[in-house]
C-alpha cells in the first residue's frame, strides 16, 4: 500500500467528542484571527510612495562625454581623394564622441552630487538631468578611484533637494531598502528589496571595499544612484551587480554611506584628493592553520606582515605577527574590512585596535593622522624610444603610496600613470609599479630615471617591484 498524506476520518460516534476536544484545545485569540473587513485607509493601502516622494528629487541622471580623435586615413593626404570622398574619408569621421550614462545623488543643497567614478571616468563634459526634465552642466570637483566615488558641482542650479545621509553602520541584514536610479536610460526607476548581506569585501570593483549587498533590482545605468532606507535617508551608492547576462540577478552592491560621507567632506573642504588616516603597516589575511595554532575558533582577523618605521602603527606599539581582531570594538574579519573601518575614521584623535599577541589580547592605540609627503613628487613624463616611454613617474612617499593603494616604504620611483597606446603600455607596465633599477643602476628619484633614459642603449634591463614581488626584464633599445 502506498504511503502518503492521508485524510483523517472520524467515526459517527467519535465525531462529537473530537469536536469538543478541538474546541477545548484551540485558544480563543486564534479563533478570532479570521478575515476581517479593514476599518481604516491605512489598513488597505500600504505603499512606499511617501519615501519615494521624499527622496526622488535628490536622485539625478548623469551624462558624460568626451571627444576621441580617430587616426586619419593616409589616402586623405591626397587632394584627389579628398575631392571625391570628402574630408571624412570613406565615411569614417575623424572624431568620435564617447558617452557614458549613470545616476547621481544630491548630497548638499549647494549643488554637490555624488556618483560613481567609473560613470565619469575620462569624461571631459558632464551634464546632470533632474527628474523634472531640467538639465545643467556640472564640474568634476573630486575623483576617488579607490572607492569608485566622484563628487560633482552643479553649475547655476537652484531649488535643490539634498538627501540626508544615514549611518550605514546601523544597517542590519533584512532591512527593507529602495534603489533609485536610471537603468538602461529609460528614466528614473524605483525598485525595492532587502539588505541581503553586509561588509562584502571580495567584490573587486574598488580598493576600499565593504559593500552592502541587496536584492533590489539594479541594472546598468543605476551606477551612482541611491540606496535609501525606510526613513528616506541615503545608506549607500549603488555601484555594481553580479550578473552573467548584464541584467539584474538579485545580487547588487552599494558603497556604504559612511564611506560616502568621507569623500563628500573632503570635497567640501576643497581638497584635491580624499584625506584618510595613514596606518603605516601591511596586513595579510589570517589562514585557518594560523588561527588554529593561535587557539582561535575561526580564521577571523588580520596578521601584521610589516610595520613602517616611525609610522602611526609603529608609534602605537604594533608589531610584526600581531593579529588584529577588532577596531574600536568592532570585529574586522580580514584586511579589507579593516581597511574600510580605518579609512572611515576622521583625521585627528586615536583609534583602538584589539590585538592578539603571544596568546594574550591587548589594546593598541593608533593615531589618526594623514600620510606625510616626506619629499617632493617631482612628476616626470618619460618619452623617447625606450620601453618606459609614456610613463608618468614620481618620487615615492607615504602620501603617494596611500593615494596609489600600494604597500611601500618611503623611497623609490613609482608609476602614477600610463599613456594609452604608448610603448610602456604595450610592454605591460602597470600603475603602481616601482622602478628599482635600470641596467643595474639603482633609481632613487624620478629625475634619475629621466637622466638614465637620455643614454642610448642596445638593451634595457628594467627591475621593478609589483605587488611585493621583484621582477627583472630585458627590452631592446
Amino acid at each position: 500500500m502506498k504511503r502518503g498524506i492521508m485524510p483523517v476520518r472520524f467515526g459517527r460516534t467519535a465525531l462529537p467528542a473530537a469536536l469538543m476536544l478541538f474546541a477545548s484545545l484551540a485558544p480563543l485569540p486564534l479563533l478570532a484571527q479570521a478575515r476581517q473587513v479593514p476599518e481604516t485607509r491605512q489598513q488597505v493601502q500600504l505603499s512606499f510612495a511617501p519615501i519615494v516622494q521624499k527622496t526622488a528629487g535628490s536622485v539625478v541622471n548623469v551624462y558624460g562625454a568626451r571627444v576621441e580623435r580617430r587616426a586619419q586615413n593616409p589616402f586623405m593626404d591626397d587632394p584627389f581623394f579628398r575631392r571625391f570622398f570628402g574630408d571624412d574619408g570613406f565615411g569614417v569621421p575623424r572624431e568620435r564622441v564617447q558617452r557614458s550614462l549613470g545616476s547621481g545623488v544630491i548630497v548638499d543643497a549647494s549643488g554637490l552630487v555624488v556618483t560613481n567614478n567609473h560613470v565619469i571616468e575620462g569624461m571631459s563634459e558632464v551634464k546632470v538631468a533632474f527628474a523634472d526634465k531640467r538639465e545643467v552642466e556640472a564640474t568634476i570637483v573630486l575623483r576617488d578611484p579607490r572607492t569608485d566615488l566622484a563628487v560633482l558641482k552643479l553649475n547655476g542650479a537652484k531649488d535643490l533637494s539634498a538627501i540626508d545621509l544615514a549611518d550605514s553602520d546601523q544597517l542590519q541584514v533584512g532591512d527593507i531598502v529602495l534603489a533609485i536610479g536610471n537603468p538602461f536610460g529609460v528614466g528614473q526607476t524605483v525598485t525595492q528589496g532587502i539588505v541581503s548581506a553586509l561588509a562584502r569585501t571580495q567584490v573587486g570593483v574598488a580598493d576600499a571595499q565593504s559593500f552592502i549587498q541587496t536584492d533590489a533590482a539594479i541594472n546598468p545605468g543605476n551606477s551612482g544612484g541611491a540606496l535609501v532606507d525606510m526613513e528616506g535617508r541615503l545608506i549607500g551608492i549603488n555601484t555594481a551587480i553580479f550578473s552573467r547576462s548584464g541584467g539584474s540577478h538579485g545580487i547588487g552592491f552599494a558603497i556604504p554611506s559612511s564611506m560616502v560621507r568621507v569623500v563628500v567632506e573632503s570635497a567640501k573642504s576643497g581638497a584635491a584628493s580624499v584625506r584618510r588616516p595613514w596606518f603605516g603597516a601591511r596586513l595579510q589575511a589570517l589562514t585557518a592553520d594560523v588561527a588554529d595554532g593561535l587557539g582561535l575558533d575561526r580564521p577571523a582577523g588580520s596578521v601584521v606582515a610589516s610595520v613602517v618605521e616611525k609610522g602611526p602603527a609603529a608609534e602605537g606599539g604594533l608589531k610584526r605577527s600581531d593579529v588584529i581582531l577588532a577596531l574600536d570594538g568592532v570585529a574586522v574579519d580580514d584586511p579589507e574590512a579593516f581597511g574600510y573601518r580605518f579609512a572611515t575614521r576622521p583625521i585627528g584623535g586615536t583609534t583602538s585596535l584589539t590585538v592578539l599577541r603571544g596568546g594574550k589580547r591587548l589594546v593598541v592605540p593608533v593615531k589618526l593622522v594623514p600620510a606625510p609627503e616626506t619629499r617632493p613628487r617631482e612628476t616626470v613624463t618619460l618619452s623617447g624610444r625606450t620601453p618606459l616611454s609614456g610613463l608618468t613617474v614620481l618620487n615615492l612617499s607615504p602620501a603617494v603610496a596611500e593615494e596609489l593603494s600600494i604597500d611601500a616604504g618611503t623611497e623609490g620611483v613609482v608609476v602614477s600613470a600610463i599613456e594609452e597606446g604608448s610603448l610602456a603600455a604595450r610592454v605591460g607596465f602597470q600603475k603602481g609599479d616601482i622602478i628599482l633599477a635600470l641596467n643595474g643602476e639603482r633609481m632613487e628619484r624620478s629625475r634619475d630615471v629621466e637622466a638614465a633614459l637620455r643614454q642610448r642603449k642596445r638593451a634595457w634591463e628594467v627591475t621593478i617591484s609589483r605587488a611585493g614581488q621583484t621582477v627583472t626584464s630585458v627590452f631592446p633599445g
